[in-house]
């Protein structure tokens, strides 16, 4: 995966210095934006802070972070968050300290309560981290079509998860800038996180609150047009924010994954393909399942995220009738039957699923299913599952009435099929009269 980034940041119109700071290092695999906060230039000194102790932490553990790449899998998954956890932590401890050791020295009380919003995201391989507190945002645009991978940590998003107010009451409200979340205000705090795969021709755009209260989601595309000029398309986003007011400080920073790097031959230009991903089969068939298809994108990201994926031979068994088990199956490639008591009843091609059941209940196996063809499934275990929904209540509760959705429908196909078999029974058997 070959990636291109660009970064531009501005004053904007209103204030009068710049407190937000951004890094950009394709390099380093590292993209960082940062909105700092507090007195006369302390908002300046945090988000700096932020950047500088974020970009070392997260080159010390540069390695842990490669094993997505030659150990993927939730082990390493679970490894690059906490990596991603622990930079933020480092630089919130580094400017909390800071803010605490500058009180009483001349100038140092402008400095008590600095913070600032955090949004990081490291590549590596085909895989992106993200990592995010305050209301800095994450979008990826991707097949045209825009999606907000973060969430913000501000007083009215919490009512909108609350129902205490619409999205576009949310958005009139004088309140709606008072972050819940913020780096380095407290000695510790509270990081999102979530792993993703890249695909070829994924664009990431980082940004500060400065832009995105001016921006439209679906005005994204159109500015990001023809790419290969980032500079320009960053040029063009700061544009539009101080065209609508710029009444605050404006960064964006855009990330452009391609799907291999261009081999320049006297006026040749050869393009070397990479192996596909079957991220998109994946994506397409978690979104298809009546149990997560109404999470929003980003949360369906997070089911994928907390999945693994198992490759099967063949006739090999999946999952045995009669045995106990935990974990859910999403064929993503190939076919499998499925048998009952030793015949087959039914096959599940691409997109099929089965075992949804053993996230809630360990009762044994109803079936057993087996390969027919080489196949490749997703594995959602119920562990990851309830690790996911402990981080994220709003998604619990989603998921949890998506259950009683699917167990209701169940139950009523099970309560049709009966009560067809009993006016079966009932009928009187019909014979044919004798003549004459």
């Amino acid at each position: 995966m070959n990636i291109r980034a660009q970064a531009l940041t501005d004053v904007g119109r209103k204030r009068p210095h710049n407190e937000d700071a951004f890094f950009c290092d394709p390099a380093q695999g590292l993209y960082v934006v940062c909105d700092g906060m507090g007195g006369h230039l302390a908002g300046e000194v945090a988000s700096q802070m932020c950047i500088d102790a974020v970009r070392d932490a997260m080159a010390r553990e540069r390695p842990t972070l490669e094993k997505l790449i030659s150990e993927p899998g939730p082990h390493a998954r679970d490894g690059a968050c906490r990596v991603v956890e622990r930079a933020i932590q480092e630089a919130s401890r580094k400017i909390f300290e800071a803010a605490e050791k500058s009180d009483g020295e001349e100038g140092g009380e402008g400095r008590k309560g600095m913070g600032t919003t955090a949004v990081l995201l490291a590549t590596v391989g085909q895989k992106a981290i993200i990592g995010h507190v305050g209301d800095s945002r994450v979008y990826l645009v991707r097949g045209g079509q825009v999606h907000r991978l973060t969430e913000d940590h501000t007083l009215v998003q919490a009512q909108i998860n609350a129902g205490m107010l619409t999205p576009e009451q949310a958005a009139a409200s004088s309140v709606r800038n008072v972050i819940t979340r913020a780096v380095g205000i407290q000695e510790s705090v509270q990081v999102d996180t979530l792993v993703l795969d890249m695909l070829p021709g994924d664009h990431f755009l980082l940004c500060s609150d400065g832009l995105h209260g001016y921006l439209k989601s679906d005005e994204i595309p159109k500015l990001l047009g023809e790419t290969d000029d980032l500079p320009g398309v960053c040029k063009r986003f700061v544009d539009l924010a101080n065209g609508r007011g710029g009444k605050d400080n404006i960064t964006v920073l855009l990330v452009a994954a391609e799907a291999a790097p261009a081999r320049v031959s006297g006026t040749a230009r050869t393009v070397i393909e990479i192996e596909p991903s079957d991220a998109e089969a994946r994506l397409r068939a978690i979104s298809a399942m009546p149990l997560f298809r109404h999470l929003t994108y980003k949360e369906q990201m997070s089911i994928l995220a907390a999945g693994h994926a198992a490759a099967f031979d063949a006739g090999q068994e999946i999952v045995v009738e009669g045995t106990v088990g935990e974990d859910m199956f999403v064929v993503v490639h190939g076919k499998v039957g499925v048998e009952n008591g030793g015949v087959q009843v039914a096959e599940l091609p691409a997109g099929g699923h089965f075992g949804e059941m053993s996230l809630v209940d360990a009762a044994p196996r109803s079936a057993t299913v087996r390969a027919l063809v080489p196949t490749r499934c997703m594995v959602i275990r119920r562990s990851e599952l309830m690790a996911l929904m402990r981080r994220e209540p709003v998604l619990a509760v989603k998921l949890l009435w998506s259950f009683v959705q699917v167990l209701s429908d169940r139950l009523r196909a099970t309560d049709a099929r009966l009560s067809q078999a009993r006016q079966e029974r009932a009928a009187p058997e019909t014979r044919p009269f004798a003549q004459g």
